[in-house]
């Protein structure tokens, strides 16, 4: 998985804990990630902007800067480094939190290695994400930075997991995409568990989209899953 390229593929880890941070580098270096670990916020901040690794792992709470104000502090510089972050904050709110500062992904402590593992491989499988920070598909449009979406001049009120569901949806415009896939990448669920979780979500999210008088721009294709489309 680490070798996309010629080159290994390069993980920052900005963790303060010695134990923790060497069994990851242990493991990430056994499957074949050139790994680059820095102890402290500021000090990793300053390495992600100089080295601009392929993925990150990121601490919450770490002296000299805390790491989400590090993760801010990137995506304020427009850097779309993927970043998964690490917490012994579990709850529902920190999680939600953690994502809305700018992280890719949420692993709460303590945590088995292999789970973190898959999900660096995860983020890594994304497509490489625009640095544009409004994303347009019709009338339909999301802002990234203020986390705020229209149809027209329709404002639409959208949940975090709704708003990461568009948002992969938009970027994928005019392609099938099916429930596992989307449970993998909008959940990082690693199996197809039996579950109408996306069904559920993306029924919310078609309502809110495709309103009263609207021409529908979510389409369910039955038995394979579900297509954005621009309408005129």
């Amino acid at each position: 998985m680490a070798n996309r390229t010629d080159q290994m593929t390069k993980v920052l880890l900005i963790e303060d804990d010695d134990e923790t941070a060497g069994e990851i580098t242990a493991e990430l270096a056994d499957r074949g990630f050139e790994v680059e670990w820095s102890s402290d916020g500021l000090d990793g901040l300053a390495k992600a902007r100089d080295l601009r690794p392929d993925a990150m792992i990121v601490d919450r709470l770490l002296p000299g800067m805390d790491g989400l104000t590090v993760i801010e502090s990137l995506r304020k510089d427009q850097v779309r480094t993927p970043v998964l972050v690490l917490s012994a904050l579990g709850a529902v709110d920190d999680r939600v939190r953690g994502l809305r500062m700018g992280g890719d992904d949420y692993l709460t402590k303590p945590f088995a290695i292999v789970e973190l593992v898959a999900r660096i491989e995860a983020l890594l499988r994304r497509p490489p994400e625009t640095r544009e920070t409004n994303l347009r598909v019709g009338q339909l449009e999301l802002d990234l930075i203020e986390r705020t979406a229209k149809r027209g001049e329709r404002k639409i009120d959208l949940l975090p997991r709704e708003f990461r569901l568009l948002e992969y949806m938009m970027r994928r415009s005019d392609q099938l995409l099916t429930r596992a896939m989307l449970l993998e990448e909008v959940w990082n669920y690693k199996f197809v568990p039996a579950t109408n979780l996306v069904d559920v979500h993306m029924g919310r999210v078609r309502h809110k989209v495709d309103g009263p008088g609207d021409n529908p721009m979510i389409h369910n294709v039955r038995g394979a899953g579900f297509i954005l489309r621009a309408v005129p």
